[in-house]
């Protein structure tokens, strides 16, 4: 039986017409028989980070990568209660006025689907399942425990923040329920807003506490909850603001004091005092030894570490898809499971997403590339990149299928040397232009885990980066680049079984240096989601300063460039971009006309461009390339054109427009073999950056 599950939001990726935020982190699943087949997020193809866009193009890639149609499909499971979806509907139709009409959630559901796929879905296909309850399912299905204590905790999600149940062999029993009024994940978020930090920036508080200390407020935190009989607690949100009276706001962009980070310290132990406090009670009552764990809640990898730690449970299991887009996972599971029932094996992997293609069709892609790369192809690809990040190379690596979930694995990751402290600050320059205090995380052969690591008893694998692990004392010197303060780091184990390319590069490393594992961050920038594609993967190596690279067996470098490099590329728009001028009043209160590029999303990352670029790219068609709209345009000034193509890559680095190759620059010739030094020394490497046009 085919299942496909579903969640998201309701618009196409160009329109602004559901604005609901109860939808977030869009996704589609396939299931066949029980069995997860392909599984993609919709940001990864639609490029928008967290995206509430429906999961179209999500469907779409399960569909064609598993072979089949819309048609074949026996249940569309959907990530939510019909109900409450009704309701919310029922809401946003009577504030917004401007809607033509109004679509329950089934009706709209359908429309969707008939508008992607020209097929009008038997409305008895679709299947809406509680979304606490496909949380559940995504862990326990997957945990591989005969029988476990099942605990979802996150914001909310139709009408409640969390869930207790209780698995076993292939059905639930739920025990417990907490109202969004004892929302943990709201708690957390109002208390990051205050920092400065947003939704979907939680993490970067967690890595943050580490830098402070718990007690200096944990008095006043003591006022923000309440713990009381058998598992319960209350949480007063309205008394939040009292942090007000303690310590001034802070902004991340700004540097952060140390009472900033001692809020962070506070916020974390409140967190983990609270969760135990749960757990401590229903391990107790149902004598369940052991633990899953889903919703946003759960990527909280620094107090999984601490649950694991504690010897409450003999074994624990976290859903890697932990976020919204996880529970299109068990929307699929439960509902496959409802239909036959059956005991999964235990997850062991998630690379459920695009392929990234043979050396063919990669050399074929990589092509069209050729005024800004050269490249070499290996024999042994993971003994060269090896190689080169010995000697202090960064580089971009991607391989096989793309990972389901938040989490680069080892397919679609930015890798470097794990020894050297200033590889951290290195990265950021590079790449990442994120908060210096966060940490990195390392791949590790699961052979050698315990040897770097202390890996508790009975634990032998870790392999989605879900817990936060001690370093041995005596190795967090050496492992400079990806120790936290505290001494911990967020682990992933490498299984030669899963993943033997990205275990045999971890190896080869290893035989290099003695330390057989590897700093992995995802493979983006700061304003994209995880490279999906060759060309993602090109487009983020060519904007930023990473020194080389990988993809199949092609080790790619930059070429040194200028502004006629860029001439052959073809100009184009995202599809949520929106080319636009409006006139607006300036600082000193006249009417000025300002050319812009908005999107559909979000209206706080429009970007002002120049009149004479915004000329350009209004011209753009998807065949015109650079040259040609120069041309059209009538500037033949050099100097214009290096200003106006230096403004484009800076957009392009910004995800705002898009450059890409020319149909007939693709695969007509084969790409010219470049040899490419191996000496590179540790922050110095002198790599063009792309977006530095000379």
């Amino acid at each position: 039986m085919l299942t496909l599950g579903i969640t998201g939001g309701w618009d196409s990726v160009y329109e602004k017409r559901y604005h609901i935020a109860m939808k977030h982190d869009a996704a589609a699943v396939l299931v066949n028989d029980g069995e997860v087949v392909a599984a993609i997020e919709e940001e990864r193809l639609n490029r928008i980070k967290h995206t509430n866009k429906a999961p179209l193009s999500a469907i779409r890639f399960c569909l064609d990568s598993y072979g089949v149609k819309i048609q074949d499909v026996d249940r569309i499971a959907i990530h939510g209660l019909e109900d409450y979806m009704n309701h919310q509907f029922r809401e946003y139709y009577l504030k917004n006025t401007g809607l033509e009409s109004f679509m329950d959630a089934r009706a709209l559901h359908r429309h969707l689907i008939s508008e992607e796929f020209g097929y009008d879905v038997d409305a008895r296909k679709l299947v809406f399942v509680h979304h606490h309850i496909a949380h559940a399912v995504s862990a326990f299905a997957q945990s591989g425990f005969d029988e476990s204590l099942v605990l979802t905790i996150d914001a909310y999600g139709d009408g409640i923040s969390g869930m207790l149940l209780q698995g076993k062999g292939t059905s639930m029993n739920k025990i417990g329920s907490f109202p969004e009024s004892k929302s943990l994940g709201r708690f957390y978020l109002g208390v990051i807003r205050f920092l400065g930090y947003d939704l979907f920036e939680e993490y970067k508080v967690m890595g943050l506490a580490p830098y402070g200390d718990a007690s200096r407020y944990r008095r006043l935190f003591k006022s923000f909850y309440n713990l009381l009989p058998d598992g319960d607690y209350v949480i007063h949100l309205s008394n939040l603001h009292l942090l007000f009276g303690a310590v001034p706001p802070g902004r991340k962009k700004d540097s952060l004091s140390q009472e900033h980070k001692d809020v962070a310290a506070a916020l974390q132990e409140s967190l983990e005092e609270i969760v135990f406090h749960v757990v401590k009670h229903y391990r107790r009552t149902t004598g369940q030894p052991k633990l899953c764990i889903a919703g946003g809640v759960a990527h909280n990898c620094s107090l999984n570490g601490k649950l694991l730690y504690s010897g409450l449970f003999d074994d624990i299991f976290v859903q890697p898809a932990s976020h919204d887009a996880g529970g299109a996972l068990g929307a699929a599971l439960y509902v496959a499971s409802r239909e036959k029932p059956a005991t999964a094996a235990k997850l062991d992997h998630v690379y459920w997403g695009t392929e990234i293609g043979d050396n063919d069709a990669i050399g074929n892609e990589l092509s069209g590339w050729k005024s800004l790369v050269s490249l070499e192809k290996h024999d042994n690809i993971a003994a060269r990149a090896a190689q080169l990040m010995a000697k202090g190379a960064v580089i971009g690596w991607a391989q096989g299928r793309s990972e389901f979930g938040p989490r680069a694995l080892g397919n679609r990751s930015i890798l470097a040397d794990p020894r050297p402290a200033k590889n951290k600050d290195l990265i950021n320059a590079m790449v990442k232009k994120r908060e210096g205090y966060r940490p990195f995380a390392p791949s590790v052969i699961e052979e050698a885990a315990g040897e770097f690591f202390e890996v508790p008893e009975n634990q032998t694998g870790f392999p989605f980066m879900v817990f936060v692990l001690n370093v041995r004392p005596e190795k967090r010197e050496l492992l400079g680049a990806i120790t936290h303060v505290d001494g911990t780091a967020r682990i992933q184990t490498v299984s030669k079984k899963t993943n033997p390319k990205y275990w045999d590069l971890i190896n080869e490393f290893g035989k290099l240096t003695g330390v057989p594992m590897l700093l992995n961050t995802s493979f983006n920038n700061n304003v994209e989601p995880i490279v999906d594609s060759v060309q993602d993967s090109v487009v983020c190596f060519l904007t930023t300063k990473l020194d080389y690279l990988i993809v199949g067996d092609y080790l790619v470098s930059k070429r040194q460039v200028d502004y006629s490099s860029y001439m052959n590329l073809v100009p184009a728009f995202p599809k949520y971009a929106r080319l636009q001028r409006t006139k607006k009043f300036s600082t000193n209160k006249e009417m000025v006309t300002v050319c812009e590029i908005g999107n559909s999303f979000d209206d706080r990352y429009t970007a002002r461009v120049s009149a004479e670029a915004f000329n350009l790219l209004a011209g753009a068609d998807k065949e015109a390339t650079l040259a040609e709209l120069f041309e059209a345009q009538g500037i033949t000034d050099d100097e214009r054109k290096r200003e106006i193509i230096s403004e484009i890559v800076e957009l392009w680095a910004r995800r705002v427009v898009v450059l890409e190759p020319s149909e007939n620059s693709i695969g007509t010739r084969p790409l010219e073999q470049t040899e490419v030094p191996v000496e590179v020394i540790y922050g110095v490497a002198e790599m063009n950056s792309a977006v530095q046009v000379s």
